[in-house]
């Protein structure tokens, strides 16, 4: 795909794109972009919507490319890369938390609801694989997002955790990781996960490894920045912090699941689904598979988004 700089996408010329900063409740300075269509009157307040990217992506892919459909629809965008992630700050770089990635999509509602030309009233989350959980957490306690949007929804907690895990293998990682944080002490830095996306795979590489590799490994979505690697002991706060505890008090607040037919990742939107309250909605795109809906435009269903925000917000 053609790049514009760091960019996996072309920037529409109708639409506005200007890099901001501004630091989180924890002082962590978070890189983002504004999007809007050129011809919007800033004079006037607007509905905006904050995009988080997937779990190890940065705001130059995925979260971009729907920045720019989207703004051609109206909306005020504001996409964004996570603390320690991308080009936002934080000493130790490829951290994840579920608390500060959660506190990234509040930190952005901040900054939003504070523009002259955003309505703090209309401020909605779209969350793309892992920040579909946290946008979905960030919702539970941050009342100021209005309408919670997913797609290829991942719930990193219980993935971490996993549903089935006996308490014996549980015990087994979470003493592997404790052992790790004494190698990471010793040797004065954080030692790195192995990637979840393939380098140089084959029709014999593990599938879900080889669909990430066809996006983060490829032209397609290479980003030097989306390594799609964490530091080893990140898993600690995931595996006894569950994400999504509250998911029942964003109601009345509408809640829209976005998912693949082929998507290997459907279980983790149909239980959030399930465990939601009204108004709530499952849209199956088919023929797509988890990747699909993080850049193959003509798949994304932008019409049922730009219908959803437009609606709710």
């Amino acid at each position: 795909m053609a790049t514009d700089g760091n960019y996996i996408f072309i920037l529409d010329k109708k639409v506005s794109r200007e890099h901001v900063s501004f630091k989180n409740r924890f002082g962590i300075r978070l890189s983002a972009d504004l999007y809007y269509d050129k011809k919007l009157d800033l004079s006037k307040e607007h509905a905006a919507i904050v995009i988080g990217s997937p779990y190890g992506g940065v705001k130059e892919q995925g979260p971009g490319i729907y920045a720019n459909e989207l703004a051609k629809r109206g909306f005020i965008i504001l996409t964004f890369d996570p603390s320690f992630n991308g080009y936002s700050g934080g000493e130790i770089r490829h951290i994840s938390s579920p608390d500060l990635f959660v506190e990234d999509f509040s930190a952005c509602v901040d900054f939003l609801g504070t523009r002259s030309f955003v309505d703090r009233n209309k401020i909605g989350a779209i969350g793309i694989c892992g920040s579909g959980g946290f946008a979905l957490s960030a919702a539970q306690v941050d009342r100021r997002i209005k309408a919670v949007a997913t797609v290829s929804m991942y719930d990193i907690s219980t993935a971490q955790r996993g549903s089935e895990m006996l308490e014996e293998e549980r015990n087994s990682r979470l003493d592997d990781m404790a052992e790790q944080r004494y190698i990471d002490f010793e040797q004065g830095y954080q030692t790195l996960g192995p990637r979840g996306a393939a380098i140089g795979f084959t029709d014999e590489t593990d599938p879900i490894s080889k669909e990430f590799g066809e996006f983060y490994s490829t032209p397609r979505g290479y980003h030097p920045n989306a390594t799609t690697q964490f530091s080893i002991t990140s898993s600690f706060s995931f595996m006894n912090f569950p994400l999504l505890s509250y998911i029942k008090s964003i109601s009345p607040r509408p809640i829209l699941f976005i998912m693949g037919s082929k998507a290997h990742s459907c279980a983790f939107s149909e239980t959030a689904y399930d465990l939601a309250n009204e108004p709530k909605e499952l849209f199956v795109v088919a023929e797509a598979n988890h990747v699909d809906l993080y850049d193959k435009v003509e798949m994304i269903p932008f019409g049922k988004l730009v219908s959803f925000f437009t609606n709710y917000l």
